[in-house]
Formats: structure tokens, C-alpha cells, sequence
């Protein structure tokens, strides 16, 4: 196995995407404690190009870890701050009327980004979340008669908090399915909090962002995405996706399944896991390593199910563990 992967890699050279990848983790590691899947699976939706949507209760580094993310990588980065009395103009920007020429010019939004930060996505109404659709599909904005390409790279990614649910409108199916990944950020353990207030004290009242440094040019992270299409997938890792985002569509405990957006989703992150770990093809581990974060926002559990105290998460164990990984 050792050869192969070593062959592998000197036929896609995969060496320089991988030592990014643990830069940017030893970077953000400076700051962040022990929250490392969270990052990892970051940094795979970024070369995924996919967006992702963060739940954790207030305090848990949700934002800071989006925002120093958005530092490691040499690009522009913008953020918003959802409300309930926010607009879709708010967010994609709005025509305002030029004196000197009379005529209307258009003032582009905060989503005109590269990397974007949502905070409390589940605060503003359902006009304002409406208004991503089509940025975060088609990489694209329409107003009034024109369109506007988004320069890549463009990434989403959106923090809500799953406790505090008054004021808030929860997100249509729709927009939850153009989540690439639902990442659930938990508390640290002790050793992490011993660690995250000697961090704190040692800092000496530092900001973050300046103890973070830029690692990769935008030039660089389109390289990187451009080798994951490379990734070797064979036909029985990919009979394999399709037979786990199936057996969610008619299991008893489900209302509603994964769709085929969601088996695509897995493929194009199971190729971003492995070219991450070095190598130049997928296997079985790869795609269980992803499919939580992938299906857990998909999924609706049934009525009986969910009072029962049932998560989407358990549903998906029960599903993996009942399909055969392919040898």
C-alpha cells in the first residue's frame, strides 16, 4: 500500500496540496484549540467549492475559525451580520441614481466576495435567505436585467445557533440542500479548555487575525482545486455512494432522504478527503469520513422518530454500518 500511494503521488503530485493543508491547520492551530475535524472539513469544502453551513451554541469559536480561515488565503473576504429587518438589497446590493450622468448605477453588496461570512444565517426572513439562492447555485447574481458573475473563488459559509430559536426563521429545505456540509461545532473537552485559557492568557490581549498569516494565493488554491477532478474514483466506490444515498430515501425512519445532489456532494468531497491525506483515489473511509457532514442537514427524520429522541446523525451510522463496503 505504501508503493502505490508513493507511485500515486508522483503521478498527480499531490505533495505541495498536502503540506498547504497541514500549514494552514498548524496556522489556524495557533489560535484555535481542538477543534481540528472542524477545520479539516473546512478546508475540504473550500477545495470542494462547496459552502457550509456551521451550528454551534454561541461561544464555541464558530465565527473567529471562518474568519481566520478566510485570512490563510490571500483573497477578499467579507461578512454579514443576519437580522430579522434585513433586506435582499442588504445582502446583493442595490441600483442608485447617479446626479451628474441621471442614470442608475449599480453599488454591488458584501456578497460580491470571495469568502463570506454569514452570521446567524436562521435571523433574517425568508426573502433575505431567498436572495442566496441563485448566488450560492450559480455562482451569479441577476438584478434588474443584468447578471453578475462572481469571481472565484466564492464561498458561503453561514453560523446559526441551534439553541435560541426565538426571532428566528428556520431555512427552507431548498437552501439547506445547497449546503455542501452541515458541520456541528460541540464544546472542548477539559484538556482543550485548559489549553484554550492558557492560549487566551498567553496572547497578552492580541487580536487573532494578527497572529495569523496569509499561506496560499488565490492562483495557488485553483491549482489545488484543479488536481482534486483528477482523483481517481472507481466504479464500486461510486456504486458504493449511490447505494448509501438511496437507502436513506426509503428508510422507515426517515421522512425525506438524500437527494442527487447529495451523492454528488460526497463524491466531490471524498476526492478533496483523500487528495488532503496524499492520495490520488478514493476509498471506503474516505467517503464515511464525509457523509455525515454531508447528509445531516438533508435528512428529516419521521415525526415518532424525532420525539423518540432520534438524530439524523444515528440514522446515518445505522445506514453505513448496513451497506458492504466494497473490497
Amino acid at each position: 500500500m505504501e508503493n502505490n500511494d508513493l507511485n500515486f503521488e508522483n503521478r498527480i503530485d499531490l505533495e505541495k496540496l498536502k503540506n498547504a493543508v497541514i500549514q494552514i491547520k498548524a496556522e489556524l492551530g495557533k489560535i484555535i484549540v481542538g477543534q481540528e475535524k472542524f477545520v479539516e472539513l473546512l478546508i475540504v469544502a473550500l477545495l470542494a467549492d462547496g459552502h457550509v453551513l456551521i451550528e454551534g451554541v454561541p461561544g464555541v469559536a464558530k465565527t473567529i475559525t471562518a474568519k481566520l480561515l478566510a485570512k490563510t488565503i490571500d483573497t477578499r473576504f467579507s461578512r454579514l451580520q443576519f437580522t430579522p429587518d434585513l433586506m435582499p438589497s442588504d445582502v446583493l446590493g442595490t441600483s442608485i441614481l447617479n446626479m451628474k450622468t441621471s442614470e442608475f448605477e449599480f453599488r454591488k453588496g458584501p456578497i460580491f466576495s470571495n469568502l463570506v461570512l454569514i452570521d446567524e444565517i436562521n435571523r433574517a426572513p425568508a426573502k433575505t435567505q431567498a436572495a442566496l439562492f441563485e448566488v450560492m447555485e450559480e455562482r451569479q447574481i441577476s438584478i434588474d436585467g443584468n447578471t453578475y458573475k462572481m469571481r472565484p473563488p466564492f464561498m458561503v459559509l453561514a453560523t446559526q445557533n441551534p439553541i435560541d430559536q426565538e426571532g428566528t426563521y428556520a431555512l427552507p429545505e431548498a437552501q439547506l440542500d445547497r449546503f455542501l456540509f452541515k458541520i456541528d461545532v460541540g464544546y472542548p473537552n477539559l484538556d482543550e479548555e485548559i489549553l484554550i485559557i492558557k492560549t487566551h492568557q498567553d496572547r497578552k490581549g492580541a487580536l487573532p487575525q494578527t497572529l495569523i498569516s496569509s499561506l496560499l494565493s488565490e492562483a495557488d488554491l485553483l491549482e489545488y482545486k484543479n488536481k482534486i477532478f483528477d482523483i481517481l474514483v472507481e466504479d464500486k466506490i461510486m456504486k458504493y455512494i449511490a447505494q448509501l444515498i438511496t437507502k436513506t430515501r426509503n428508510h422507515p425512519h426517515l421522512y425525506l432522504g438524500g437527494s442527487p445532489r447529495a451523492s454528488i456532494a460526497v463524491l466531490k468531497t471524498s476526492k478533496a478527503y483523500a487528495a488532503i491525506n496524499g492520495r490520488d483515489f478514493v476509498i471506503p473511509e474516505d467517503i464515511k469520513k464525509v457523509i455525515y457532514p454531508v447528509l445531516r442537514h438533508r435528512l428529516i427524520l419521521t415525526p415518532e422518530r424525532e420525539m423518540e429522541g432520534m438524530t439524523t446523525d444515528k440514522v446515518i451510522e445505522i445506514i453505513v454500518q448496513s451497506v458492504e463496503v466494497p473490497r
